[in-house]
């Protein structure tokens, strides 16, 4: 039994994390953190719909030293610039990371620095931990003592792109990324951005120029594509619902390439993304929020505009689960040498 500790479990990622844990039949939360108004409290006074199902009280990250070494792994769901200080004592313990947030996704510290406008304290780890897609590095990972597992937009927007980038059929030069989001992406915290009358019965755009995932897209899609000059264009959008992210990817199909049909490209996605348990390649019936709601799937369509050879790609996944909670426990069962799918196995939330 793999013993597990959380930390952020006042979140939506970090209870949809424990959610995922408490069905999972190789892992026991041994104890769980969150801010220190929720210190002393259980986890069923922060949610009462777990009632029955957990008994642990609520610690903070002052406690660490004392509990390190009661797991074998920890998730760290926590906003950025605050990991780094914790990562290096976990890992000097033994134990396994999977941060949810945004301090190891770049190998290259200059860029976090230059995106988060943070100065990053651990290089060396940095440079160490795996970007966790388990469909791009799933042999890094399995090997991995800190893991970076990625943002929710960029999920989306990276599988839609890997087998395109991979095989070199696009212009990497200005990709266009169109994501619209649920509210739950903004986490817990009050807002007016998400209150109710706010965000009912319209759509906002938000950071159309430097939001922080078009760094993490950008510096991910020109790994693949081993190409420095990759630049990415990044619109997110806030819609009237909780969860799920539809991303739809615009790139220009290389010259060479431009008589490339639908039905081609489909079948490269489909080759590329073949055995993976959580993508699905769909055709016909296009991908929706509503098809992956409360699972770990991605469904991805591509097609082409033969007349002006333009590549569009749509990419639905839960944000809460693909785009976080459950791509971390994707990423602990490699780690851990468990069967992948072990506790992702949800259907979706229909209707």
């Amino acid at each position: 039994m793999i013993k597990v500790g959380v930390v952020g479990a006042g979140g939506y990622a970090g209870i949809t994390l424990i959610q995922i844990l408490l069905n999972h039949p190789e892992t026991e939360i041994a104890w769980l953190m969150s801010e220190p108004a929720h210190k002393g409290k259980t986890l069923v006074e922060l949610f009462p719909h777990l009632l029955g199902k957990i008994d642990v009280t609520i610690q903070t990250l002052d406690d660490l030293p004392k509990v390190v070494n009661d797991v074998d792994v920890i998730f760290l769901a926590l906003p950025h610039g605050i990991a780094m200080d914790y990562v290096p004592q976990i890992l000097k313990a033994g134990k396994k990371v999977v941060d949810l947030g945004a301090d190891f996704r770049f190998n290259d510290v200059n860029v976090f620095d230059q995106w988060y406008e943070t100065k990053h304290k651990e290089a060396k780890l940095c440079e160490e931990a795996i970007f966790g897609l388990p469909e791009l590095y799933r042999a890094e990972i399995k090997k991995a003592r800190l893991v970076g597992n990625p943002g929710c937009y960029p999920t989306s927007a990276i599988l839609a792109l890997a087998p395109l980038v991979k095989n070199g059929l696009i212009e990497t030069a200005n990709i266009l990324v169109d994501s619209k989001s649920g509210t739950s992406g903004a986490g817990r915290g009050v807002s007016l951005k998400t209150h109710y009358c706010e965000r009912n019965e319209g759509i906002e755009g938000y950071n159309v120029t430097g939001h922080r995932h078009m760094g993490e897209i950008e510096y991910q899609v020109g790994r693949i594509a081993k190409d420095t000059e990759t630049t990415v264009t990044f619109v997110p959008h806030l819609m009237p619902m909780t969860r799920g992210i539809l991303s739809t990817v615009y790139a220009k199909i290389k010259d060479q390439k431009a008589k490339i049909k639908t039905k081609e490209l489909t079948n490269l996605f489909k080759e590329f993304y073949k055995g993976e348990p959580f993508v699905r390649i769909r055709e016909g019936v296009l991908p929706s929020t509503k098809y992956v709601a409360g699972t770990n799937f991605d469904d991805i369509a591509v097609q082409i505009n033969e007349r002006t050879g333009q590549v569009i790609v749509l990419s639905a996944i839960d944000n809460l689960i693909k785009g976080a909670a459950g791509q971390a426990v994707h990423n602990m069962n490699l780690m851990f040498g468990l069967e992948e799918t072990v506790g992702l196995k949800q259907l979706a939330l229909y209707p």
